[in-house]
């Protein structure tokens, strides 16, 4: 038996990354093992629930990561477009500018959204959620608000599958920045 001097929330870390891998479906307990270096019964001991009481985690963990880096700091914001653009610094850094796929994108997209279709849909609409409030403060028509919310969620999950896809980055960086000039576009159409 291996032993692990690790703790529950650095282990949903790495299975962060090995659900970003490797999906839901293509994560099993050897790779997990492998991965990690923990044993199947240390992992039963922090999961009892097994693969997916991992998954629950995990997409816990990047429900409390947005919360405090994306969902407060646009409610807290001075102004709706410093909240904005907080939001899509912390998305482009998390996302490591295009190199790290969303875990939620992968659940949603794969076989495994039935399983998780509430974590998921929730996590989507509280996101559009969220930019619609802030933006709302705006005065601008609501509309034009949701459009750009739904604009933010297709642009940055659709930026990180091509850039995926073909290998480079540089089509989320330009998403990112064709983001930022829709907004400054948005705000300054309705001064």
């Amino acid at each position: 038996m291996i032993r692990t001097s690790k703790n529950r929330n650095e282990i949903t870390l790495q299975l962060a990354e090995i659900f970003r891998e490797h999906g839901f479906e293509g994560t099993t307990l050897a790779v997990i093992t492998k991965a990690t270096g923990i044993g199947k019964s240390s992992l039963y001991h922090f999961f009892p629930g097994g693969k997916e009481e991992m998954a629950d985690a995990v997409l816990s963990h990047i429900n409390a990561w947005f919360q405090d880096c994306v969902f407060g700091p646009l409610a807290d914001a001075d102004s709706p477009s410093e909240g904005i653009e907080k939001m899509l610094d912390h998305v482009d850094a998390y996302f490591k500018s295009g190199r790290r796929l969303c875990i939620v994108g992968v659940f949603a997209t794969s076989e495994t959204r039935d399983r998780f279709s509430t974590q998921v849909g929730q996590f989507f609409e509280r996101w559009r959620d969220a930019i619609v409030a802030t933006l709302g403060k705006t005065g601008l028509p609501d509309e034009e608000v949701a459009a750009f919310a739904l604009e933010v969620l297709v642009s940055v999950q659709g930026g990180l599958v091509v850039a995926r896809a073909v290998d480079d980055c540089t089509a989320f960086t330009k998403t990112i920045a064709k983001l930022r000039f829709s907004l400054a576009k948005l705000l300054t159409t309705h001064q």
